[in-house]
């Protein structure tokens, strides 16, 4: 595979530990404040169950449903045994776990009931290794011990789903996967766009390339096209463009020939002003001036 570059610059603020989002009264009295000032986040990751204390790893070890031929704690026994609607009790009382790389990175908050079922539908065991989770939400202060004891943020998630590469890959139109040839080049694009997006989703320049890697097929129709030139993906840059109103990411994308070494290069913009990105602009060629 060839080595990829990603460039993008952000910066980091050290997080802050307090109880905003898990006191009551807090959130009664200054709810709106809260929702509206918290940032969006937009991460990929795997989803893992964890248990905030003895007591509910107790129940759930002698909960009714639990596998005994499986490991009591993966996510096939948690599937199992939370989707059974008489342990349901029990999904609401553990922490939901968004990892990365097995590391976690944030406590997931469901917000209501379809919340919870798509956390259940996330742990089901996955067919590909290159299915992901993708959360869509608002990101708070860094959790309380009571929450498993991970020093993480907390995301209060207003959307989740379950990313299927074998679907996505479905969706992608078929003239461009005319021999196994291309379709191995969409799947080489694909691993190189889940690289960039080994990333925590909480700046504008991550959310726009987590949003292109699991919402925008151009990127690997484009693959497929430029691997027939024999170019190959050398390079990603993500850059604020200037507006009055709006908060547009330009992306760009660096083919290389691989004889040659001429470069070709194509960007796409994105609106990450609210919570859910969207194209702006569709990809095209990008002409330096």
């Amino acid at each position: 595979m060839d080595r990829l570059k990603v460039q993008e610059i952000s910066s980091t603020q050290p997080q802050r530990k307090h109880s905003m989002l898990s006191s009551p009264e807090t959130r009664r009295n200054k709810g709106t404040y809260v929702l509206t000032s918290l940032p969006y986040i937009y991460a990929l990751g795997n989803v893992e169950v964890r248990f905030p204390n003895k007591s509910i790893e107790n129940e759930y070890i002698h909960s009714p449903g639990l596998p005994k031929t499986t490991s009591p704690i993966d996510n096939g026994a948690f599937y199992s045994v939370l989707s059974q609607s008489q342990n349901r009790y029990l999904a609401r009382k553990l922490s939901w776990v968004l990892t990365m790389d097995g590391k976690p990175i944030y406590i997931i908050l469901p917000t209501d009931s379809d919340a919870l079922d798509a956390l259940l539908e996330a742990i089901r065991p996955s067919a590909s290794p290159l299915d992901r989770s993708v959360i869509i939400g608002r990101k708070g202060p860094v959790a309380p011990p009571s929450r498993s004891g991970l020093e993480v943020p907390m995301v209060l998630i207003d959307h989740l789903f379950s990313f299927d590469y074998d679907n996505f890959q479905k969706s992608i139109p078929p003239e461009s996967f005319a021999d196994e040839m291309l379709r191995s080049s969409a799947e080489e694009m694909f691993q190189k766009m889940m690289q960039i997006a080994n990333n925590k989703g909480a700046t504008g320049k991550h959310r726009a390339l987590n949003y292109l890697a699991v919402r925008y097929p151009a990127i690997y129709v484009k693959a497929a096209q430029e691997l027939e030139r024999n170019f190959s993906l050398t390079s990603v840059e993500a850059d604020s463009t200037p507006s009055d109103s709006r908060r547009i990411i330009s992306v760009v994308f660096s083919f290389s020939q691989r004889e040659t070494c001429a470069v070709e290069k194509y960007f796409v913009r994105v609106d990450v002003t609210e919570e859910f990105p969207f194209i702006v602009t569709e990809m095209s060629p990008c002409f330096i001036r």
